[in-house]
């Protein structure tokens, strides 16, 4: 099979190796046991983890290497607080403490300024939640994290509202066995309507069948927002022409919306 060569933070990532789930179980016995060595395996045997999460905020500005070296701090505090009594798989545990790791890194770097009262607050509930999944291994409640913090938890929905990154359009949100599926196309517009969309194809059509001279003015003055007077130096007329053509052409507009 052939591997494809992406290289990040000097890492050629098509040589890093793949540990199953039993290998994974007897690393981790080795570490446990006091074998350093292990930890050194399970890092490198993991980072392929790493790098499939650091696509997931492609789409936030930050360098990919920044990210993947931030998600290297949490895949390793995730092997130092791993317990095979857990029963579960590494990856399963690890996720959420990489993915977490990240997350506070774009919080720190975060364009829009939060005050510190608002940080201290959401960073003490996020530590409760980590401590809380880690302990139960259940993501908690609201009122969980109000118990644990002593903030009241309207206080703490607050805070953790006000330091969250904004998500591009452009994000993907799932793209497992197929086409990746981005956060626009869930976007619902309450505004469109059937009504609207008859309107809106009626109106470009309409348009279309216009001479260039016409749609050129219509496209200035209601796209490019610009004034009859700015039209009219640009294609050398008077401004009065340009206020006949425009007058004419919506008029036009509004017998084909009366026809259709």
């Amino acid at each position: 099979m052939v591997r494809t060569r992406v290289e990040i933070c000097g890492i050629d990532t098509s040589e890093l190796p793949l540990l199953t789930n039993e290998v994974m179980k007897e690393t981790f016995k080795r570490l446990q046991s006091g074998d350093q060595s292990a930890r050194e395996e399970l890092v490198f045997g993991n980072l392929r983890l790493v790098l499939s999460l650091v696509q997931r905020f492609a789409y936030r500005g930050e360098q990919a290497d920044d990210l993947f070296q931030v998600g290297c701090i949490g895949l390793l505090k995730s092997i130092d607080n791993f317990d095979l009594k857990h029963n579960v798989r590494f990856s399963t545990y690890a996720v959420p403490m990489i993915i977490g790791e990240i997350k506070r890194h774009l919080r720190d770097h975060h364009s829009v300024r939060v005050s510190r009262s608002l940080r201290d607050i959401a960073y003490k509930a996020i530590r409760a939640k980590e401590e809380f999944i880690n302990k139960h291994q259940r993501e908690p409640k609201m009122s969980d994290l109000a118990e644990l913090t002593d903030i009241p938890a309207e206080d703490i929905l607050f805070a953790l509202d006000a330091i969250q990154d904004p998500m591009s359009l452009h994000e993907p949100i799932n793209g497992e066995g197929g086409d990746p599926v981005f956060m626009m196309d869930q976007l619902q517009d309450s505004t469109v309507s059937e009504d609207r969309w008859l309107t809106y194809v009626s109106v470009k059509e309409t348009v279309s069948e216009m001479d260039e001279r016409q749609q050129s003015i219509l496209a200035k003055r209601f796209y490019l927002g610009q004034t009859q007077t700015e039209i009219a130096k640009e294609m050398g007329i008077s401004q009065a022409q340009i206020s006949r053509l425009e007058k004419s052409a919506i008029q036009t507009i509004r017998e084909g919306m009366e026809q259709k």
